[in-house]
């Protein structure tokens, strides 16, 4: 059993930690909804009879803010979704299952709304059709015509990667330092708030080097040299780095976050630039 003195300290320590996820929530760095918010406050209802002092006080109301804070970003996500007639699949799917064959044909016909309609075109016209249709070849002739080439799959070596440009012909760490580094110096020159947009960032004036920024910048992630702050209401995205490499701690996996580096997207850049 727990003394009063280990059983405040473990109580300070779970305070902190959920104070450290919603910061990470409000940083756009976590769903909001990976939040338990019913686990939160029963956590904190535990704890609350055995502060004494001010500052496990002010550590209390410190966490009930950060928690409203994520609250909060749970409503204007589900009013975001709300607004613009948002259907999850998976209930979509689920509704799907439920309803026979019958009422899924019913639900059909009445959205179907054909473009072309028998009083629209001539018997002439119908004639032509049926003689094109008749003097097709089947189906399995003429997917002879399209064989699909086999190609051999293989993982790309270093040197590859180099002759590329994916990679450069230095070491790894110096030069994820050296991007680091480059962070930086945008953010003081061109950022605000201590971020920058991430395009704004990984997007040179070749898509090449482009491809090359994007990648170390996932690396500069990943290794906790910077964090990704997403604004999704605003379909936003910036990358903010730290002042020194952190260690990502925590039992709950963070999310994962593909970001596309297409061709589109990089010439809408140099269009906008």
């Amino acid at each position: 059993m727990q003394s009063k003195r280990e059983l405040t300290k473990a109580g300070r320590e779970k305070l902190q930690h959920i104070i450290e996820m919603c910061k990470s929530v409000e940083e756009r760095s976590l769903d909001p909804f990976l939040i338990d918010v019913s686990e939160i406050i029963s956590t904190v209802k535990a704890y609350f009879s055995e502060w004494k002092i001010p500052e496990d006080l002010c550590l209390d109301a410190e966490t009930l803010h950060h928690l409203a804070s994520v609250i909060k970003l749970q409503s204007e996500w589900v009013r975001h979704r709300s607004t613009s007639l948002y259907t999850d699949p998976f209930l979509l799917e689920e509704k799907l299952i439920r309803i026979t064959k019958e009422d899924i044909v019913e639900t059909f016909l009445k959205a179907w709304h054909p473009i072309i309609a028998l009083e629209q075109i001539s018997l002439h016209s119908i004639a032509e059709a049926l003689r094109y249709w008749e003097s097709l070849l089947p189906l399995k002739e003429r997917w002879k015509e399209f064989s699909s080439a086999e190609i051999e799959t293989s993982f790309a070596t270093r040197e590859e990667l180099i002759k590329q440009r994916i990679l450069r012909d230095t070491a790894f760490s110096e030069e994820l330092d050296n991007s680091w580094q480059e962070l930086k110096r945008q953010v003081e020159m061109k950022g605000k708030d201590g971020k920058i947009h991430y395009w704004d960032f990984v997007a040179t004036e070749t898509y090449e080097e482009t491809v090359h920024k994007a990648f170390m910048t996932s690396f500069l992630v990943t290794y906790g040299y910077a964090t990704l702050e997403i604004h999704p209401l605003e379909e936003e995205l910036f990358i903010k780095p730290y002042e020194k490499p952190i260690t990502k701690t925590g039992n709950k996996q963070l999310v994962s976050i593909p970001i596309s580096v297409s061709v589109e997207e990089w010439m809408k850049w140099k269009k906008a630039n």
